[in-house]
């Protein structure tokens, strides 16, 4: 399975006075079971990219392929499609409405056309992979913690069976603990269950440490696309569009401007924990 925008633009008010382009010319593929980030500014135009790839926005100009075929060709299923392509937004607690968390993780499966037998099951098996047991089943989503209802609304994606899973800020206004909890059950769904996912994100430690790609959009543009220690080494021109690295790149930096030899492309705290106890165990300082 993969995922292809080719050539990608959106205009909105096209033709209007109020014209504002939001994508130009954009171009990625994101193969069958990639960890991928996606990073910008506000207004670098992820939002408006992530709505493409359900089919919830037509673009002005270019095109959508979902496994080789045009996702607005005649006759095809924009609803099948967001059965497969599921796009959990910004705050989705604010979606939840049912009585009871297992009715509303029901929905979505049930609103597909599955039977009682197989929408229960369904809800069943999305709520264990978020860590939610049984207990939580007659729980109101509206008396659970932010970070639960967190977990409730993404079960609630997850019962239909996605192939891919677009998260955009799926850890907005948590607690740490929270989002600590919400990220590693994304990872664990895409480690061990092997589920695309694209996570839209403006934390620069969090797309460092989870995902494998990062994209970065810049006034509608895609201007970076590559490993996170590849895009994280162009910090400076990151910076220049309003964005930063994570704050341990800028530690690195400083460390290697004294003289440390510390690799330049590290990312996360655990590399640079390790990287200078190794040097301390070659001077000998270590025993």
């Amino acid at each position: 399975m993969s995922i292809q925008a080719i050539d990608l633009s959106y205009t909105y008010g096209q033709g209007t006075a109020f014209e504002q382009h939001a994508l130009r010319h954009v171009n990625f593929e994101i193969k069958d079971g990639e960890f991928v980030g996606l990073i910008g500014h506000t207004g670098s135009g992820k939002s408006t990219l992530i709505q493409h790839l359900n089919g919830l926005i037509r673009p002005t100009g270019g095109d959508i392929l979902y496994q080789g075929k045009s996702i607005y060709s005649d006759g095809y299923s924009l609803r099948e499609l967001r059965g497969k392509v599921g796009l959990v937004f910004q705050y989705p607690e604010h979606q939840l409405f049912e009585v009871d968390v297992f009715s509303d993780v029901c929905f979505g499966p049930r609103n597909l056309g599955c039977s009682k037998e197989e929408t229960e099951k369904r809800a069943r098996h999305a709520l264990k992979l978020v860590g939610l047991d049984e207990s939580f089943y007659s729980q109101s989503p509206f008396e659970l913690s932010g970070g639960q209802k967190r977990r409730v609304a993404i079960a609630g994606v997850l019962a239909m069976r996605p192939e891919m899973m677009i998260l955009d800020e799926p850890t907005a206004g948590l607690d740490p603990r929270g989002r600590d909890e919400i990220l590693d059950q994304i990872e664990r769904l895409n480690r061990q269950h092997g589920l695309t996912i694209l996570l839209v994100s403006h934390s620069m430690e969090d797309v460092a440490r989870y995902v494998d790609r990062l994209m970065v959009m810049n006034r509608g543009e895609k201007v970076f696309d590559g490993t996170p220690r590849e895009v994280f080494r162009h910090y400076r021109e990151l910076e220049a569009i309003g964005l930063a690295a994570p704050q341990i790149t800028y530690v690195v930096n400083e460390l290697r401007d004294q003289g440390i030899p510390l690799d330049e492309t590290i990312t996360t705290v655990e590399e640079a924990r390790d990287a200078i106890l190794g040097l301390l165990e070659k001077r000998g300082k270590l025993k």
